[in-house]
């Protein structure tokens, strides 16, 4: 199967199942897309933090949390969660508030909210307190019989198991599902071109953005009018127009243009570029037949942590003499294989793994000390090795699809680890242009 070209962009270009795709499309209904944390996290009746399960239907966190700040007149930092959830969803999770008492939640009432006390702690819902999420996702409108969707279900889901889960690759959401340019952005930082990148992110435009902001884009991008642009950009474009009223008062300060943006967003332009180097490595490993469950001699593996999670603090170079021994551990889920996030002070692996991993830094002439970002040290990394596979279980169900006539729907129940992407198993499933999972 031909691999969409915006994954080929971000550095996808394989599939890991030989099977055809479903094709189908997610979310027609809010509901056809639920999220369940999974948390360890058990709470009293004692503590400054007030806990409560959320469930919200359609909701963007950040926009809740907001929200909620203003209902509650008190400051957002006041409000954590464990992690941000899909908009476009039926999600669960565990929210914590400081400083406030159970009565105050009485004054919520917001459409497709439900907030339900779980009790007190001493401690904030933190990312640290989550594990992983449980997903129930439906498929609709796919062409084919029931028995043609289930016999083609069947095969795809067989194909993972003997793989023992699917590539963990980064997802389109990380470099921006209309416009993924956020690994652009960052290899320019990296390079030490704050222009060039801070030009990318402000006045690249991409097909899938509507004319009007094309159009505005394009005119920036040939004349570098700020001014003008501020006049001609959408309002919703908030993060560009802040970039580009910062140049207006501050000509050529390319830098800290990215400084008026949030710390999370422009740090994400540096995760990003290292997302795709390593997106490539795993494609290359794949294509060279190597498999992703099992080490080879020059593999850096790490070691599960107290919860049973990968932890990448943790790493071994795996030898002759351990070959043997490291494979039976990751058969066992306590060792698994990893791929770099490269940085600055990069660990590479050795013999074949570490070959593939430095002919692509290589091919990309990625200047690895480019890292080390004195201009926003925040920016900076030293790099970190990721497991290069996803663990992943699914079941599913087929029956008709009552939205779309004569068509199939598929329903997928599986679990993943925290950090990692829902749509990177749907796709092996669906084999379609990643906006038609967005």
């Amino acid at each position: 199967m031909q691999v969409p070209e915006i994954e080929k962009q971000i550095g996808i270009d394989i599939y890991s199942t030989g099977t055809d795709g479903l094709g189908g499309q997610l979310r027609q209904e809010v509901e056809d897309f639920i999220v369940k944390e999974i948390t360890n996290r058990e709470e009293g009746t004692e503590g400054k933090y007030l806990v409560l399960e959320l469930i919200k239907h359609d909701w963007d966190t950040h926009h809740l949390t907001r929200t909620l700040s203003k209902i509650l007149q008190i400051s957002q930092k006041r409000i954590s969660v464990a992690g941000t959830k899909d908009k476009r969803a039926l999600t669960t999770q565990k929210i914590s508030i400081f400083d406030i008492d159970a009565s105050e939640i009485e004054k919520i009432h917001l459409k497709d909210i439900e907030l339900k006390v779980l009790g007190r702690s001493r401690k904030s819902v933190e990312l640290g307190d989550l594990w992983g999420n449980e997903f129930i996702i439906t498929i609709r409108d796919i062409a084919g019989s029931l028995e043609e969707t289930g016999d083609l279900l069947e095969k795809t889901t067989n194909d993972i198991l003997i793989q023992g889960g699917v590539p963990n690759f980064f997802g389109v959401q990380r470099f921006g599902s209309v416009r993924p340019v956020t690994h652009l952005v960052g290899k320019a930082i990296v390079e030490g071109d704050f222009e060039k990148a801070a030009l990318l992110y402000i006045a690249d435009s991409f097909p899938a953005e509507p004319e009007e902001t094309k159009k505005a884009r394009q005119s920036v991008k040939e004349t570098r009018d700020f001014k003008e642009g501020l006049k001609t950009y959408p309002l919703r474009l908030g993060h560009e127009r802040a970039m580009m009223n910062h140049l207006i008062a501050n000509p050529d300060d390319f830098a800290g243009s990215f400084l008026v943006l949030p710390k999370n967003l422009y740090r994400m332009f540096v995760h990003g570029y290292q997302s795709y180097i390593y997106n490539i490595i795993i494609c290359r490993r794949i294509e060279k037949g190597i498999p992703l469950n099992q080490a080879v001699e020059g593999d850096i593996v790490c070691f599960k942590n107290d919860v049973g999670l990968p932890d990448s603090s943790k790493t071994e170079k795996v030898t002759a003499e351990t070959v043997n021994a490291m494979n039976r551990l990751i058969k066992r889920n306590r060792a698994f294989i990893t791929a770099p996030l490269p940085g600055y002070n990069t660990e590479f692996a050795s013999g074949i793994p570490g070959e593939i991993e430095q002919e692509v830094i290589q091919e990309l002439k990625v200047p690895l000390t480019g890292f080390n970002i004195e201009e926003i040290p925040e920016m900076s990394s030293k790099g970190i090795r990721r497991e290069v596979l996803l663990q992943v279980e699914p079941k599913f169900e087929v029956a008709e699809d009552e939205l779309n006539p004569g068509k199939s729907k598929a329903v997928l129940k599986f679990m993943l680890p925290k950090g990692s992407y829902a749509t990177t198993v749907l796709r092996e499933y669906m084999k379609v242009d990643p906006l038609q999972m967005s």
